[in-house]
């Protein structure tokens, strides 16, 4: 099952990754000044998670796929790694639909 873990950043702004059951980074939030507003992404994610037209799917300058999770007024609510391949990308994609919707939160920061 998936994990929300909320941390701080250096600048003290609040952030979320999504960690696959394997416990590999699967989304990578924005920062937040606030950690309600980190929380409020975290819900984002789970219920934008489950629909493939929320998924942004990019190649990056070097070339590499990557994808970023939108809501439904178009912001960005969290952002992949860099992948090696589209297919790799594809599969973070669904291991975001997976994991997300069902994921649990824990706190860190």
């Amino acid at each position: 099952m998936g994990k929300f873990v909320i941390t701080k950043r250096t600048n003290g702004e609040f952030q979320f990754n999504l960690k696959a059951g394997n416990g590999q980074t699967i989304l990578t939030s924005e920062g937040y000044a606030a950690k309600a507003g980190c929380l409020n992404g975290i819900e984002s994610v789970k219920k934008n998670a489950p629909d493939d037209a929320r998924y942004d799917r990019k190649t990056s300058s070097n070339g590499k796929p990557f994808f970023n999770l939108t809501s439904t007024n178009g912001q960005i609510i969290g952002s992949s790694e860099m992948y090696e391949s589209v297919a790799s990308r594809d599969n973070g994609i669904e291991s975001v639909k997976t994991n997300a919707p069902d994921a649990t939160t824990e706190d860190i920061s």
